[in-house]
């Protein structure tokens, strides 16, 4: 989750049997045929309260741009890392939780936890509001279908996207449209629970994005995820919001402020996924790693897998 200026959450939620699968949601529908000398029909204009949103993030990005923050580079001479580094950043991440629940409250508190990733092919989905300009649409269309691959390639993973029978959805939505979504969110993820809902429509200002992945029963294989996307947002802050989300609906769930070059840490040095946070995925998605490992289990593999990516160790 992203907060007080940007912070981003990934909450692994154990979903109700209810969850076992997803039904068949067509996200975006095929439009009926326009007549030929029809032009399209415009957006609907945003509520006062969503255009201040707009506002308030331009100015956001602009003064996190001005200060040398959210950078595009995926890191450099500046932010070398070693072997070493990448074992602990990949255990603080993949290995603990940035939030708990608490009766049906989210808690922000580091919790030891379980290795857990998609082992079912994951299928990434978009819908866009109705407030969603048709510019945007086009852009963000391109840029999640594009960042989707590249996960695909990064972990090894089956991954695509596909116009329904998603188990990953991605939701660009303003701030009307979100509060609105308990509807949709119920025909999304089936057996949904109340607070999961609750998080996703009740967002304060400070956060910007999010994702919920869900297991079964008390599982850690994920099978369903909806993420966030603050269609206020200019385009850098919505790409990074999909870079970060995305990663961490794949099983990177936390942030650590020890991680650098890393998208997963809340100073926000870094706004686009970065040569550490790609070996973090592969590393997760190594199939000597196993879901449902506690850190103790996972840290001696983590350095195998480590020495190989990296060679000479840095």
């Amino acid at each position: 989750m992203r907060k007080s200026g940007i912070r981003t959450i990934a909450l692994a939620l154990a979903g109700p049997a209810a969850l076992a699968a997803c039904t068949s949601v067509a996200l975006a529908p095929a439009p009926p045929p326009a007549r030929p000398t029809a032009a399209p029909a415009p957006a609907p204009e945003p509520s006062a309260e969503s255009k201040a949103l707009k506002i308030y993030y331009q100015r956001l990005q602009q003064d996190l741009v001005a200060q040398g923050l959210m950078r595009q580079d995926g890191g450099g001479p500046d932010t070398p890392f070693t072997q070493q580094n990448l074992v602990d950043n990949f255990i603080r991440i993949a290995l603990y939780d940035e939030y708990t629940t608490r009766r049906g409250r989210l808690i922000e508190r580091q919790t030891p936890s379980r290795l857990r990733r998609w082992e079912k092919p994951v299928r990434f989905g978009i819908y866009f509001g109705p407030n969603v300009p048709a510019a945007q649409r086009a852009r963000d269309q391109a840029t999640i279908s594009g960042y989707t691959a590249r996960l695909g390639r990064l972990t090894g993973h089956p991954v695509s996207l596909v116009s329904h029978n998603a188990n990953f959805n991605v939701l660009v939505v303003d701030e009307d449209e979100r509060r609105a979504l308990a509807p949709k969110l119920r025909q999304l993820v089936p057996g949904i629970d109340a607070a999961s809902i609750r998080t996703l429509t009740n967002l304060p200002r400070s956060i910007l994005c999010l994702v919920l992945a869900f297991s079964e029963g008390t599982g850690f294989e994920y099978t369903n995820a909806v993420a966030i996307v603050r269609a206020e947002h200019p385009d850098l802050m919505r790409l990074s919001c999909v870079h970060e989300e995305l990663a961490q609906g794949m099983g990177l769930a936390n942030d650590s402020p020890l991680a650098r070059p890393s998208v997963f840490n809340d100073d926000e040095e870094f706004g686009l996924l970065t040569s550490q946070d790609e070996l973090m995925l592969k590393m997760l998605y190594d199939r000597r790693m196993r879901v449902g490992m506690t850190a103790d289990a996972a840290l001696p593999v983590a350095r195998i897998i480590a020495s190989e990516l990296m060679g000479d160790g840095a």
